[in-house]
């Protein structure tokens, strides 16, 4: 862990939990990315590897920085120096901001890995004022989990069971991407997640359980001020006691504790777009309140034109058949 990076990192006004050094380690357990880097006062950046031993680098939810034309200029100075050692053909990066100005270089990408569009609730009220802000199916489905007898639990990552919940956890995310047509990562990649980033009490796992039986879960992180709703699943059965809505409350609750400010449900459809893949999920989070907020979108930066171009043509290719 880099403790001198990570104070940066939490007194930054853009500091987010994807610049920690911990979700630097989280990735470095993931086989096609494995490496990452910290540019001191600028941010983490990820690498990605491709075929014949190229890459491309990533800077999540970065740089921290407000991208003035000198700030971006000894950014880009430094992810080169990167960027030769590691053959990397671009650079992506996706700030947590509004808007910014055109960069020299950059050209924006519809694929990114953030969402531009979220939910954001904030937790500076009253528990009672959170759930009146609530449409009132939300609410309903809350007090019914509660009334059919759901339990939640949270999983510790030190757990003689941490790993049997984890594989409970994967098997109701496949019963979810069968349903809903989403598509996951496999059992480690969520256990690496939760087990390194709950080392430092940044992420819990949350279980539902209904007459002994493990029905629904989700992951949430906390940095900062903010909490994310980063995975959810449910099983298909005993849909009808609403186990995800209790789940969601248990979160929010927990974040309040802790002091979190606002609760992120990490990514919905854009307005009016009925038919989008979000569609469904988007309508779940809506039912809890909160306010819409849009991010600029991702930005890439070439290093090597010609590879890059290539690149783009088997993206797009791989969107047209369905495949990110």
């Amino acid at each position: 862990m880099n403790n001198k990076w990570d104070i940066f990192v939490k007194q930054s006004e853009l500091g987010n939990i994807h610049q920690t050094s911990s979700w630097g380690e989280f990735q470095k357990t993931i086989p096609y990315r494995g490496k990452y880097r910290i540019i001191p006062g600028m941010g983490l950046v990820v690498r990605y590897k491709l075929p014949k031993g190229f890459s491309w680098l990533y800077c999540p939810r970065g740089p921290l920085c407000k991208l003035r034309p000198h700030e971006i200029k000894n950014f880009l100075s430094e992810v080169k120096k990167i960027a030769k050692k590691e053959r990397a053909i671009f650079l992506r990066i996706d700030p947590p901001v509004s808007s910014y100005p055109k960069l020299k270089g950059f050209r924006e990408v519809s694929y990114g890995f953030q969402p531009e569009h979220t939910l954001i609730l904030d937790l500076t009220q009253s528990k009672e004022n959170i759930l009146a802000q609530m449409k009132q199916k939300g609410r309903y489905n809350i007090r019914l989990a509660e009334k059919k007898g759901v339990v939640i639990r949270s999983i510790d990552p030190k757990d003689k069971k941490f790993k049997k919940a984890i594989i409970t956890f994967h098997n109701l995310l496949k019963e979810t991407f069968t349903r809903d047509k989403f598509k996951g990562h496999d059992a480690a990649y969520y256990e690496n997640m939760v087990r390194i980033l709950g080392q430092r009490d940044m992420c819990k796992l949350y279980l539902a359980e209904y007459r002994d039986e493990v029905i629904a879960g989700i992951i949430v992180t906390f940095f900062k001020d903010t909490a994310i709703y980063y995975f959810g699943a449910s099983g298909n059965s005993h849909r009808n006691v609403m186990a995800p809505y209790l789940l969601q409350w248990t979160a929010i609750k927990e974040a309040r504790r802790r002091g979190c400010k606002v609760y992120d449900f990490l990514g919905i459809a854009p307005s009016g777009s009925v038919h989008h893949p979000w569609a469904g999920v988007t309508e779940f989070k809506k039912k809890f309140g909160g306010k819409e907020v849009s991010f600029a979108p991702t930005r890439e930066y070439a290093f090597k034109p010609l590879h890059y171009y290539l690149y783009r043509i088997y993206k797009f290719l791989r969107l047209l058949t369905g495949k990110r």
